[in-house]
Formats: C-alpha cells, sequence, structure tokens
C-alpha cells in the first residue's frame, strides 16, 4: 500500500482533506494495528502535509512529460513487444557511448575495454544487473538464488568469467528484517558454489516510510572479464544454432508456485547453465563461438526475435528439435497449464557457430553433464526470426507479452488497447527525457568551464 500516491491520487480526485485523512487511518491501521491511534492519525496527517508540499512544483527538475501510458498497459518487464520497444528507447536516451558493446545492442551485458594497462590483451570489463523476479517476494531466498543465476548467465553468454557480484534489496515498511538475510543467503548459495564473492550490495525500504506492506524487491550485478566476446551481433549467416536443456529460473518457480505445483521448483535448482560456461571458458573451442544467449527474454520467441534483429540476419528454428529440450517435469507443468513453452524462459544456452565448430562445442557441454543439440540455423536475407514446423515456415515473432505463466496474468493478458497509439506516446516521452539529459549535460559542462 503506497500511502503517498494514495494521497496524491484521492486529492486531485478533489476529495476533501479530511476524508482523505479518514481513509488514510484506515488503511495504517490495517497494516499497523498495535500503533495508537495518536501515532496513526499523526501518520496519516504528516502523509497529506508532505504529498501537498510537493504538488503542483514546476520546472525540469521537478516535472516530466507523461506518456500516459502505464508500465503494465505497455508490457514493460514483459518481455515482449511492449517491453522490447521501451528498452529500446532507453538505448536512444543513453545515446552512442565508447562501449565495446553498448546497450543499443540490446545485449543482457555490456562491455568495456581495460584501459591502457601492459599486456591486457585486449582485455574486456562486462557488467550486467538483473531485477529479482517480482512475484518471489515471499520467497526470498528463491528471489535471491535465480537473481543471481541469471545475471552471471548474462556474462557468461558475453564469453566472460565472473569475478565478484554486487546486490541491491529493497523491502517495504513491514516486511520482516529476515527477508534481506534469506536473499542473501540465496545469492551467494550460487556464488559460493561457482567462485565469485559477493563483494557489495545496499539495503534499503521500498519508498521509505511510505509504501506498508511486506513486498520485497532488488538486483544483483555481475562483473566479469573477456578476451574473446560472443555478443550477439556476432552471429552470421551460415552459422548452426545449438540450444542446451531448459529447466526455467524464477519465472518457472513462479509459474509453479503460483498455479499449484510447488513440487516443480525443485527442477529449477541446479547450476547446470553456469558449469555449461565454465567448461567452454576452460576449453579452446570458446573461440569457435560466434554468439551466446540465454533462451529468457519472451522465451525462445523473443531471443529468437533480438537475436536476428542486432545481427541483421535470418534465423530459423526447428521447432521438433526444441521440443526434446525442455526438461521432463517443466514440459509436462507448461503443457498441463496450456502455457506456450517457445514463449516463456527456459533458462538454456543458446550458442551460434560454425558448423564444422559444432561437434567439438557439443562434447565439451556434454562432458559438462548438460544436454545439448542443434536446433536451428542462420541466414542471410531481411532479419528476422522464423519457425520451422510439420506445416512449414512460420513467423516466429514474440507476442505482445511472454506467455503467461499465472492465473493473474492470464487475466491480465484479455486487456488490450490500441499498441501503435502507445508506441507513439512512449516514443515522445523517451524524445522529451532525452532533450533534458541534453539540457543537463550542457549544464553541467558550463560549471565545469
Amino acid at each position: 500500500m503506497d500511502v503517498e500516491e494514495f494521497t496524491r491520487r484521492a486529492l486531485s480526485a478533489g476529495l476533501r482533506e479530511d476524508a482523505v485523512r479518514d481513509r488514510l487511518v484506515e488503511c495504517i491501521q490495517g497494516f499497523k494495528p498495535d500503533a495508537d491511534l495518536s501515532y496513526v492519525d499523526a501518520f496519516a496527517r504528516a502523509v497529506i502535509a508532505e504529498v501537498r508540499n510537493t504538488t503542483g512544483l514546476a520546472g525540469d527538475l521537478f516535472t516530466f512529460r507523461e506518456a500516459g501510458v502505464s508500465m503494465g498497459e505497455f508490457g514493460v518487464g514483459s518481455r515482449g513487444t511492449g517491453d522490447f520497444f521501451a528498452h529500446r528507447q532507453i538505448a536512444r536516451i543513453i545515446g552512442r557511448t565508447g562501449a565495446t558493446v553498448g546497450v543499443d545492442e540490446m545485449d543482457d551485458a555490456g562491455a568495456v575495454p581495460v584501459p591502457d594497462l601492459p599486456g591486457d590483451r585486449g582485455l574486456q570489463v562486462v557488467c550486467t544487473v538483473d531485477g529479482m523476479h517480482s512475484r518471489l517476494s515471499d520467497f526470498p531466498f528463491l528471489a535471491g538464488f535465480h537473481v543471481t543465476r541469471a545475471t552471471m548467465r548474462d556474462v557468461y553468454v558475453m564469453g566472460a568469467r565472473p569475478l565478484l557480484l554486487f546486490s541491491d534489496i529493497h523491502v517495504a515498511d513491514s516486511g520482516d528484517v529476515a527477508k534481506i538475510f534469506e536473499y542473501t543467503a540465496g545469492v551467494c548459495a550460487v556464488g559460493e558454489s561457482m567462485g565469485v564473492p559477493l563483494v557489495a550490495g545496499s539495503t534499503l525500504r521500498i519508498g521509505g516510510d511510505m509504501v506498508l506492506g511486506s513486498r520485497m524487491t532488488g538486483c544483483v550485478g555481475t562483473v566479469g572479464i573477456a578476451e574473446h566476446l560472443t555478443a550477439r551481433r556476432e552471429a552470421r549467416p551460415g552459422d548452426v544454432i545449438l540450444m542446451t536443456e531448459g529447466a526455467g529460473g524464477g519465472t518457472i518457480a513462479t509459474t509453479a508456485l503460483y498455479s499449484g505445483y510447488p513440487e516443480a521448483v525443485e527442477q529449477t535448482i541446479n547450476l547446470h547453465f553456469l558449469q555449461a560456461c565454465e567448461a567452454l571458458l576452460a576449453s579452446p573451442v570458446l573461440r569457435r563461438i560466434h554468439a551466446m544467449t540465454d533462451v529468457t527474454n519472451g522465451g525462445l520467441r523473443g531471443d529468437a526475435h533480438e537475436l536476428a534483429s542486432t545481427a541483421g540476419c535470418r534465423v530459423i528454428i526447428d521447432e521438433e528439435k526444441v521440443r526434446g529440450l525442455v526438461q521432463e517435469e517443466v514440459g509436462a507443468l507448461l503443457e498441463r497449464l496450456s502455457i506456450d513453452y517457445l514463449g516463456v524462459s527456459l533458462d538454456a544456452l543458446l550458442i551460434t557457430a560454425p558448423p564444422f565448430a559444432a561437434p567439438s562445442i557439443m562434447e565439451v557441454i556434454r562432458g559438462a553433464g548438460v544436454r545439448i543439440q542443434e536446433i536451428g540455423s542462420v541466414e542471410a536475407g531481411n532479419p528476422g526470426a522464423f519457425l520451422r514446423t510439420e506445416r512449414g515456415l512460420q513467423d516466429f515473432s514474440p507476442r505482445f507479452r511472454e506467455a503467461a505463466y499465472t492465473p493473474v496474468k492470464k487475466v491480465v493478458d484479455t486487456r488490450e488497447r490500441d499498441f501503435t497509439l502507445m508506441k507513439q506516446a512512449v516514443e515522445a516521452a523517451a524524445q522529451a527525457a532525452m532533450e533534458k539529459k541534453e539540457r543537463m549535460v550542457a549544464r553541467l559542462k558550463r560549471e565545469k568551464e
């Protein structure tokens, strides 16, 4: 319960201040039943005063161009076309940088060269950060475990070895302090198992005093080092596409929990992906790999599309070969719940490489105890992703959102709004933010002179 937003909305709607205060008192008491009425009343009055003091401010520092489109309506974070579009707007605001791999390439990690160190052999520093799955707030160990595995995956698929982890955890005002300990334990379970230390972090409350409840959110980041980058852009016509078995991570755990099949969560507790990548990094076959990515963003639909778009190629996926790479129990769960296994995060490793290199790459990964096989190819032509089925070649574009994998998501998926109009509004808001950035950069440069 965000009491600040509640108050701001209520006052904007024209409710009398005393009526807003009465509603606030009732809400606060629901979360703080043991608090004295005098405390609750004073708290409510203070919230209203703070909202009054921050309403109607003008100027660049206090206002922004609204898109009139909510995060949920546009599918931000839902790993579909809306989410991809929003991330490309973020890349516009950041603009061109000196990075070897920047955000405009839509990889999950970025890279910069190690600056002028003797004997650095062209080393690249690789960095990424992942947010925990929002629905794992009540399962903090799982949240920490899966977000850590995800962020390490993103460094590994750039051909880098993770060196350190950093963590951020936010828990709302009513949340139990033990959540931050459980979350940290989940992070360290993965890090220690892979020999990668957690070295820094931050712990805060969501919204300070203004958000009542126990909701938790956070992220984990990884920094690594690479000699041979395997960014998506390196995929080339003529490459074959290899994929490892996937049992899912935070998304599949969430699917299992909120659909009433908690026993399936056990299948997600493994380090197969990370162990496969460690084996590759220790082998000369790494240099034969052109590109790597993980099957997460909207499932194989989303990642095939992003690979094709970034590399400027046609990506062909053979459905029959993919189906056998979904872990058996997870595949049965998805089928039972009528969830599209091609549109949900499977946490599998995707590799593109020349055909002659494929056997040795697969041998290394199988040697690490991980199943892998060839599932498709990269071809020249207009960028696009296609699925080869028994009915022939089908469009393999991502949907507006990833496959609805919880009961609530299936309800949300029934809402529709004109995507073209939303894109125009979102693009205009991003343009306004970019212009503000440029104004502020010009101001700060003047102050330095």
